[in-house]
């Protein structure tokens, strides 16, 4: 975490941007989608600077450093657990493994949510995909 803190102005701007879940004087929470669509675009080799001020992210406020070490724990995230590695767990997740078993309704809603979250992902790609095709059409 970084030791610089954010003053109530930077606190304000930064809470506007539709990426950010949260804000405080310590840290930033960003949202999920923000991280996927991270991942899908340092992938393609953009640099996580230019991800950033690309999605309305004042660099000078959130700092190279904050930058750095986000994306650096968001590809860790991705490469050892896949995109699911990339959702904020805090609110539901004390940290403890669950000790008991699943039932076949819990086992089903878990797959159905883990369905539903790789749909999204799919479509994200699809509208990243397109919107580069309809930029390359424009360049010719």
């Amino acid at each position: 975490m970084s030791k610089r803190l954010f003053t109530e102005k930077e606190i304000r701007i930064l809470s506007k941007n539709l990426y950010v879940k949260s804000v405080s004087e310590k840290g930033i929470t960003y949202t999920d989608e923000f991280k996927r669509i991270f991942i899908t675009e340092n992938e393609k080799g953009k640099f996580p600077r230019q991800i950033f001020e690309d999605h309305g992210f004042d660099i000078d406020i959130i700092g190279k450093e904050r930058i750095k070490s986000s994306g650096n724990r968001w590809r860790a995230a991705y490469h050892k657990y896949g995109i699911g590695g990339l959702q904020d767990t805090r609110k539901g997740n004390s940290g403890r493994p669950s000790e008991k078993e699943l039932s076949i309704e819990e086992k089903y809603k878990r797959l159905e949510a883990q369905n539903n979250l790789l749909k999204a992902e799919i479509e994200l790609l699809k509208k990243i995909d397109m919107a580069e095709r309809r930029l390359k059409k424009k360049q010719k």
